[in-house]
């Protein structure tokens, strides 16, 4: 395993990648490394109850490395509220079961923050497809929460000038729904750090072994 891929919607068959694949409640296949939650979009009230209890079921799998992706997006049309207590009902399975947190967060990162500081929970979270500025960067990463990157550090100029000023220790990087190779992203992570690549792939790997607990 040289690359790894944290959050991805398709499974990888390269020998040289580990990637934690997205899952739904409506999901079949779980034989490959995953992770599973609900996402604020397809937030439906009278099905939550049915689907937290599919995805704690899941939680036991050996298979399963995180919950999520689940969080917060205020420009959906599903309530605000409504996903808040869903985020928090789900914040409350990653500790129960000890699985670390990938969130969804779209122009709710204060509000990500604020639930960090008054739950105060044990297990990290990773927001994922990170692509902001170096001021909400930084405001995260000192509330302890990951950063994972993707896409948007190959083609973002600004990601680009970001990125390098963050510490490495709360990095993460991720394929998501594009098709670029995972390798991809750790290489143009590596020429905007001025660094070795094997210097990045052993950092994320200590990340991933530390949060993870594998």
């Amino acid at each position: 395993m040289l690359f790894i891929d944290v959050h991805t919607h398709s499974s990888s068959t390269q020998k040289d990648v580990f990637s934690i694949e997205n899952k739904y409640p409506s999901s079949t296949d779980f034989s490959q490394p995953f992770s599973i939650g609900i996402h604020p979009w397809y937030i439906t009230q009278n099905t939550i109850q049915d689907e937290l209890n599919f995805i704690e079921q899941q939680l036991v799998s050996e298979n399963c490395y995180a919950i999520g992706e689940c969080g917060l997006d205020k420009v959906t049309e599903v309530d605000f509220s409504l996903q808040l207590e869903v985020f928090k009902q789900q914040i409350q399975l990653s500790e129960k079961h000890k699985k670390p947190l990938i969130i969804h967060c779209v122009k709710a990162f204060q509000e990500i923050i604020q639930l960090k500081k008054e739950i105060k929970p044990k297990q990290s979270w990773i927001v994922h497809g990170f692509n902001k500025n170096h001021q909400i960067a930084l405001d995260l990463i000192r509330h302890e929460i990951c950063l994972s990157f993707g896409r948007s550090l190959l083609k973002n100029k600004k990601l680009q000038e970001t990125f390098p000023k963050l510490p490495l220790a709360f990095v993460f990087f991720e394929t998501d729904t594009s098709e670029e190779h995972i390798e991809d992203i750790y290489n143009i992570a590596t020429e905007q750090r001025k660094t070795k690549k094997e210097e990045i792939i052993n950092t994320i790997k200590h990340n991933f072994n530390r949060i993870f607990k594998r």
